[in-house]
């Protein structure tokens, strides 16, 4: 942290100073590697650990944004410091000023600080899905979102694509600095940082301890070491992660200024994010969100794997519409449903592929319902050439029912399927739908809001909820379809014997 002091005593001491001891002094003080030194604890260990990507904070007034200004200031040659919106950035830039006593190289119109000693630091933001696109091309040795909440998973795995440098020896690492998300759309760091902050992690780490990430065939796993391993034609070569908690009580810039009493004052659960740093504190939802975070993460809870399946009656078919798209398969038994197939859009690049995929996860004569807008009807073609029993889903068109209370009704059959969910995950309800465990199933069922039009319920589009999201919602869209109950051919082969048979035998069916 920078030192603070009144300006009166410094210039007092000074006098006390021999000539040599000034040069001395000049010296350190034109020195950008002597302009910070990290407190000692969290910050330190932030400092110095060797992770490709480093998580930070988990409270307020930890000395985040210090912590990114020292590290680009004295490790790193090229740094992006981005904020999720423009008008963010006035307070990091506000620090740097305090940290070089000035503004000398800072150009306001490109929000790019260059210094003597060829060291530059760019300031940006992305408010907007895409906006990450921006900064295509455009490779920095350090990579620092700051209050990384605020942005969407997907513009920060884009963003880290550009973590790259040809200056031999430099070190590349990106910095995640962030409090708990107050947000379902910033739940994303949780199952990013799992080894440290989901309480149901299998492994959990220890704060600044390393553990490694490799992508494969499109999906993120955790591997033992950073050797890198083959895979089909790919060399793959894992990545380091680590995440340090910081508290206020960490910071001894702050401790004396009563900030830790108007962190204490914040009414729950903001009081226990930001003073603690907890992540299991509740995530404010959207008050038009479609599905509750709480009746997902309840049929989560009660989620386990019997010692013997009930026939399968169900398979949602959510296809990949290209880029980062997956191709997810939802079974459902009766009312418990089995952990997703989730194959990368390479993978399900046609309609026999994806066929193909769908029989060999079918059982016991289970209905495939399958969204047939665009991409998803090449899928249903094949199915039904294969012999299988298949429902296609127009989610556009006009919807026939009317929800649980007889009331209200449907925009399209989208809103339909949706509101199916909710009702299906109302605790008041009873149905003792179990869902699985799956962070991406349960952000995708809470992203969808709705509206009421007089007495007629619209979801939100696909379209509207990428926008919001920045990813489409593929699990959730599988496990909707999945929730569909059409009656299997073999149900409605027997109900058509048994009527024949009563006709058979009804001695008033001539006459009428």
């Amino acid at each position: 942290m920078p030192a603070r002091s009144n300006h009166g005593e410094i210039a007092d001491l000074l006098g006390y100073l021999t000539p040599d001891e000034l040069s001395q002094l000049d010296h350190l003080l034109h020195d950008p590697a002597r302009l910070f030194w990290p407190l000692p604890g969290p910050q330190t260990l932030a400092y110095e650990s060797t992770a490709d990507i480093v998580g930070y904070g988990g409270a307020a007034g930890g000395g985040k944004t210090f912590l990114a200004i020292g590290k680009a200031l004295t490790q790193h040659r090229k740094s992006m410091i981005l904020r999720r919106e423009a008008t963010q950035l006035t307070g990091v830039i506000d620090d740097m000023t305090a940290v070089l006593g000035g503004r000398d190289g800072y150009n306001g119109q490109e929000r790019i600080w260059r210094l003597p000693n060829g060291m530059q630091i760019e300031f940006g933001s992305a408010p907007y899905p895409g906006d990450e696109a921006r900064y295509q091309g455009r490779p920095h040795d350090l990579l620092v979102l700051d209050e990384a909440t605020g942005f969407l998973e997907s513009q920060v795995r884009f963003l880290l694509g550009w973590l790259r440098t040809t200056v031999p020896n430099q070190r590349c690492q990106a910095l995640l600095t962030f409090n708990p998300p107050t947000t379902a759309e910033g739940r994303w760091v949780i199952p990013f940082f799992g080894p440290w902050l989901d309480e149901k992690h299998p492994r959990p780490a220890a704060p600044g301890e390393l553990r490694w990430f490799a992508m494969i065939d499109g999906e993120e796993v955790e591997v033992d070491s950073s050797t890198p391993f083959p895979h089909g034609a790919d060399l793959i070569k894992p990545t380091s992660r680590t995440f340090i908690p910081s508290r206020v009580t960490d910071n001894p810039y702050l401790t004396g200024t009563g900030y830790v009493a108007t962190l204490q004052a914040l009414p729950e659960p903001l009081r226990s994010q930001m003073l603690h740093g907890d992540f299991a504190a509740g995530v404010e939802d959207d008050p038009w969100q479609v599905i509750p975070t709480a009746w997902v993460e309840a049929a989560q809870a009660k989620w386990k794997r019997p010692d013997k399946l009930a026939p399968m009656d169900s398979i949602g078919v959510d296809v990949a519409r290209g880029g980062r798209d997956n191709t997810v398969l939802a079974r459902r038994h009766g009312m418990w449903f089995d952990e997703a197939l989730v194959y990368p859009g390479s993978a399900t690049p046609n309609g026999p592929a994806v066929a193909g995929l769908t029989v060999a996860a079918a059982r016991d004569g289970a209905v495939v319902h399958i969204d047939v807008i665009g991409v998803g009807a090449a899928p249903y073609d094949f199915l039904l050439e294969a012999g299988q029993q298949v429902v296609g889903v127009n989610v556009a068109e006009a919807a026939v029912g009317t929800d649980k209370s007889g009331v209200l009704r449907f925009k399209n059959q989208r809103s339909e399927l949706w509101w199916r969910m909710r009702e299906a995950l109302d605790p008041t309800n009873n149905t003792g739908i179990a869902l699985p465990p799956d962070p991406a199933l349960l952000a995708d069922l809470c992203a969808p809001t709705w509206e009421l039009s007089g007495a007629t319920i619209q979801v939100a589009s696909r379209e509207q909820v990428m926008e919001r999201i920045g990813r489409s919602p593929d699990h959730g869209s599988a496990y909707v379809l999945a929730l569909m109950d059409t009656p299997k051919r073999s149900t409605l082969a027997a109900l058509s014997a048994r009527t024949k048979s009563r006709r058979a035998y009804d001695p008033y069916a001539a006459l009428g």
